[in-house]
Parts: structure tokens; C-alpha cells; sequence
């Protein structure tokens, strides 16, 4: 799932500040000290900045607590990040659970729950050798996006109104087109024989939105330019083709089992804090006021008692 596009300010209506958003829950106590003779844990991460965030998250968090960790970031799409983790040039990774069913094992859909969702990715990976940690409480998922004129021209309400606008071009990343969480699924499941895929690029999906490049853009529900009061219309998704799409981190089982009970344990911990409102502050902090990914999950930490 790539998350390339370029998210604007969020607006002052947005009720919880960054350093509300972040400081949620109690301190977490101190884990052991990783054992020095674990393996080093080598983590991945996918081509966006909300993946820049967790892949810090989780490097910071495990390096306090006494592993040792290399760190390779902006590998790329699920397709390219899963063959690193498959070929051994990485051993973790944080992955959305919907992904996980559709795109990497190729289910036509997900489970009709979450906790459906994320037991089948993990009963999946463990087929494979993989261990599936705990998931997030957020979710991040695609979300098809107009602009609020073009809905109020042509009363769109839900994806399957798009059939109403006659031809139309609806953007997204390349790999959207062949995903039934994206342009396929759209496609198929609300009968829109009248969309033509157009590629993003390297131009934002709410760029293109805004010249009227596409009339329509798959784009991803904890971007900041959909925080309230915003000027684009997110259409319903009554199918709920894009499934549930809650963080878990994958990690190469033999990798779990060799470092030892503290690792999960550190790992489950920093995604135990990840809500709604604290990754979406987080992604606001690196997208929009260009704070390092790095620095924003120091801050996460420090105040959650993760480090």
C-alpha cells in the first residue's frame, strides 16, 4: 500500500494538538534488558511517512530496551517489502492486517470484523514462518476521495454514485489498479465500467484532485487533509471492499523465538499506544509541520513511558 501523497495542514478545528494526541495511556514498565547474545533485529519499512513513524517507533523502542537493530527504511510497496522479508534481507516489518489477507495471500476479501481479520493474517503468516505481534488499535485503510465541489455537483454520497459522472479518471499509485483493495475492488464490486485508472505518479493524489487532473483519487483514511473542516468528500464504501486495516508487525518466527519474551513484549507495548488520534498527530507532525519521523517517535516515547 503505497502513501505517497502529499498531505496539507490540518485545520485549527482539529481538536487534539500533537502533544495532546501523543501522551495517551500510563508508563509502561521497563522491559528486561534484551539479552546480548539476540539476533539483530532488522527492521523494513514501506515507502510512507506513516511508515517512517512506526519503523522509528519500534527501532527506539527495542534499541532502549537493549537490542540490536538495523534499520532499512522506504524499501517500498508491500510487493517489493514482502520479497526483502521472504528472502531474509529483513526480519520485520509493519504491515496492515486487511493487506496482509488481500494483497499479500490474495483473498478476493477480508473477514467481516477486524479481530476476524487479524486472526486469518496471522494464521496465514504463521504458515509461512512468520510471526504476526499484536495490532494497533488504529486502522488505516483506502478511502476513495473527491473534491466537496464535484461532490455537490453531482450528489455524491457513496463509491457507487460514481456511476452517474459518465467517464472519469480516478487516480491512485501504480499497484492500486491490480488490487481489489483499491481500483480493482472498486471496479468490480460497484460496477464502475465507466472509471479509467490513471497513475498518481509523482504528483499527489490531492494535487490531482485539485486541477481536476482525476475527478476521483484512492487516497487513505488518516491523511491530514481529510481532517474536519476539510475540502474534499470521502465516499462511503458500503461494501467494505478495502477490508480492516489495523498495524501489526510481521517478523520472521525463529527471530521471535531467539530474542527472547521481552522482544514482543516491547514491541506489543509501543503498539498498544498507537490510537487513532495519536498516529494521525504523528503523521500531521512529519507531513505537514516537517518534523523528522525520528524525532516525532522520540517524543511519542518519552512521553508514553516507552523508552
Amino acid at each position: 500500500m503505497i502513501r505517497k501523497h502529499t498531505r496539507r495542514a490540518a485545520k485549527a478545528a482539529f481538536a487534539i494538538s500533537f502533544g495532546v494526541a501523543i501522551v495517551v495511556g500510563g508508563v509502561v514498565g521497563t522491559a528486561r534488558s534484551a539479552n546480548r547474545a539476540a539476533p539483530t533485529i532488522v527492521i523494513g519499512t514501506k515507502n510512507f511517512p506513516e511508515e517512517f513513524i512506526l519503523g522509528e517507533l519500534y527501532k527506539q523502542a527495542l534499541e532502549a530496551k537493549g537490542f540490536s537493530v538495523s534499520y532499512k527504511e522506504n524499501i517500498g510497496s508491500t510487493e517489493v517489502i514482502q520479497t526483502a522479508l521472504t528472502s531474509g534481507k529483513i526480519n520485520f516489518y509493519p504491515e496492515y492486517t486487511g493487506v496482509i489477507v488481500q494483497d499479500v495471500f490474495h483473498h478476493a476479501t477480508s473477514p467481516s470484523t477486524a479481530s476476524a481479520t487479524y486472526a486469518l493474517a496471522k494464521k496465514l503468516e504463521a504458515a509461512k514462518g512468520f510471526t504476526l505481534l499484536d495490532a494497533t488499535p488504529f486502522y488505516d485503510t483506502d478511502v476513495l476521495a473527491v473534491t466537496n465541489a464535484t461532490a455537490k455537483k453531482y450528489g455524491l454520497k457513496t463509491i457507487s454514485d460514481l456511476k452517474k459522472v459518465g467517464t472519469f479518471d480516478l487516480g491512485g499509485m501504480p499497484e492500486c489498479q491490480t488490487r481489489t483493495t483499491c481500483f480493482l475492488g472498486y471496479t468490480k464490486q460497484y460496477g464502475l465500467t465507466n472509471a479509467k485508472f490513471k497513475s498518481d505518479g509523482s504528483v499527489s493524489a490531492y494535487a490531482a484532485l485539485d486541477s481536476g487532473a482525476v475527478l476521483a483519487a484512492d487516497v487513505f483514511s488518516t491523511d491530514p487533509p481529510l481532517l474536519a473542516p476539510s475540502k474534499y468528500t470521502v465516499l462511503t464504501d458500503p461494501k467494505h471492499i478495502t477490508g480492516f486495516q489495523n498495524v501489526a508487525p510481521i517478523v520472521t518466527t525463529s527471530v521471535v523465538s531467539a530474542a527472547g519474551p521481552s522482544f514482543a513484549s516491547t514491541v506489543n507495548a509501543v503498539s498498544s499506544k498507537l490510537t487513532l488520534p495519536a498516529i494521525i498527530a504523528m503523521n500531521k507532525a512529519v507531513e505537514v509541520d516537517k518534523k523528522s519521523a525520528a524525532s516525532v517517535a522520540q517524543q511519542f516515547l518519552k512521553a508514553n513511558g516507552l523508552t
